[in-house]
């Protein structure tokens, strides 16, 4: 027979157990000075760059919240600074039209007031030539007609009596 060999894992010694209580604690004193400490001084400063990270994307987004609003408020103002720019243009626009249509106006009539008293001159003018046409006709008539002795004078007064009757009528 095969003599049994004891398990060595189910063997207590006493001696190693303190040996590796006291490694254990010895790593877990070496590990918490050399390796702990900065790990948690790195996550301890990445927290804060977080920190101020999300700080300063709050500050941005509020002045950029801040720049909108003043933004939408300029355009606002610009809005109706060029609705009230609009509306002048178009009072302005008629002012100019009506007195556009009212200058033409004033220009037709004195044309027309102009040509009516061209007209008016005409007229006399030639009422003027035809008094003066008739009274040679009428001289020229009663010449012939009467062939008596009147003179000149007398025939040029009974001529322009004549007329004088005829444009009375």
């Amino acid at each position: 027979m095969i003599p049994v060999l004891a398990n060595p894992l189910l063997n207590f010694d006493p001696g190693i157990v303190i040996w590796i209580a006291i490694t254990f604690v010895v790593f877990v004193w070496a590990l918490y000075k050399l390796a702990w400490g900065p790990i948690l001084q790195a996550l301890d400063k990445r927290e804060n760059n977080i920190q101020e990270s999300l700080d300063a994307a709050e500050n941005a987004l509020r002045r950029a919240e801040e720049i909108s609003k003043k933004n939408d408020e300029a355009l606002k103002k610009a809005e109706i600074e060029a609705q009230r720019l609009r509306k002048e243009a178009k009072e302005d626009a008629e002012k100019i039209r009506v007195d556009i249509i009212e200058k033409a106006r004033t220009d037709a009539e004195e044309v027309r007031d102009q040509t009516l008293a061209s007209i008016e001159q005409e007229k006399q003018k030639a009422m003027l030539e035809l008094r003066s046409h008739v009274a040679e006709l009428a001289l020229e008539a009663a010449e012939k007609i009467l062939n008596s002795e009147l003179d000149e004078k007398k025939n040029k007064k009974l001529v322009d009596d004549f007329i004088n009757d005829i444009s009375s009528n």
